[in-house]
């Protein structure tokens, strides 16, 4: 069973004044008016959150929908996205295996890996008996999850008196938050070269590709983050 101390903990962890909730809670208002906006109903716009859970998959998946593509290619390009995910998932659940812990409880809480939850996880596990980690984990993920869930609805909702600008900047308060995080974690020269090489040569690189930018700056700063790490070492 799931510890209820840990769990309730976890849960309440969203409320800390550096929680990214609000971020979490505008972009999915962003997310639940353009579901709307495309055609969606609301029941489809509840469940999109309730089984995806992750902003950018949505946004592939609203696009995706927009312009005709077929299930199995709309399922492809969310599950390229969502694969942002494996390394979060690589540098935190070593730190919550425990041989005390049921192997459920660690299928049931991949659904609740995002930046959100991984930011508070990585920021407070070590606060945490390593034994109930994974509970803790779980009360963060439900959290997290629910804001989610609630604010999509409510975007869906509200979405007549918001504007396409008004969208827009919901969407990427989030992305921001996760951004200054990330400089707020700099403490290395690994950590510090990925980071501002990848805001360098993101932009760089679309002005020779626009679709893959992303792709190309990420990979190639942190390639040259490895690197600068082994050899600082």
């Amino acid at each position: 069973m799931i510890n209820s101390a840990y769990f309730f903990l976890g849960f309440k962890s969203v409320r800390s004044f550096d929680s990214p909730a609000i971020a979490l809670a505008c972009s999915f208002i962003a997310i639940g008016a353009l579901l709307k906006n495309i055609g969606f109903n609301l029941q489809q716009s509840f469940f999109s959150t309730f089984f995806t859970y992750a902003l950018p998959g949505q946004l592939v998946m609203a696009e995706s929908f927009i312009i005709g593509a077929s299930l199995i290619n709309i399922f492809i390009g969310v599950w390229l996205v969502n694969a942002r995910l494996f390394p979060m998932a690589v540098s935190m659940f070593p730190l919550l295996k425990s041989k005390k812990q049921s192997k459920w409880k660690y299928y049931l809480s991949c659904h609740f890996l995002a930046v959100s939850s991984w930011l508070i996880m990585k920021k407070d596990y070590r606060t945490i008996t390593e034994e109930f980690r994974i509970d803790f984990w779980i009360g963060i993920g439900t959290a997290t999850w629910s804001i989610a869930i609630l604010s999509t609805v409510l975007g869906f909702l509200v979405s007549d008196y918001l504007s396409k600008d008004m969208m827009i900047g919901l969407a990427i308060v989030n992305p921001i938050y996760f951004f200054c995080m990330l400089i707020g974690s700099i403490k290395n020269i690994a950590i510090g070269t990925s980071v501002i090489l990848g805001t360098i040569l993101g932009p760089a690189f679309y002005l020779i590709s626009p679709e893959w930018c992303i792709l190309y700056g990420g990979v190639s700063a942190g390639v040259v983050a490895f690197f600068a790490g082994e050899f600082d070492e």
